[in-house]
């Protein structure tokens, strides 16, 4: 059970932005297309792969404009982005916990 939660939790965002890029493209370039040259895909690409729940979260507020509360959204993604990549962290630390 703890396997199949683990791959959701990490697979789950990325398929499905991957799924949302292919079924809307249009919403993607609106999200992405004021980004440098003809490259513009390959932000969304990297954001998916390295900050998925960042990347999502900039898809739904970019097409409007970023402004003012947009910015605590996609912070918050941010930080649940990276505390995805170090979750475990302090439960190491802690003195008599056995990690089960």
């Amino acid at each position: 059970m703890c396997c199949a939660f683990l791959t959701l939790a990490l697979l789950g965002p990325r398929i499905f932005g991957g799924f949302w890029w292919i079924f809307q493209p249009g919403r993607w370039q609106l999200a992405f297309n004021n980004w440098t040259g003809s490259l513009w895909w390959m932000w969304p690409i990297l954001g998916i792969v390295f900050l998925p729940w960042t990347t999502l979260m900039y898809v739904i507020v970019a097409p409007g404009g970023v402004v003012s509360w947009d910015w605590l959204w996609i912070g918050l993604m941010l930080v649940a982005d990276i505390a995805s990549y170090t979750g475990g962290y302090g439960r190491k630390r802690i003195p008599g916990y056995e990690g089960y």
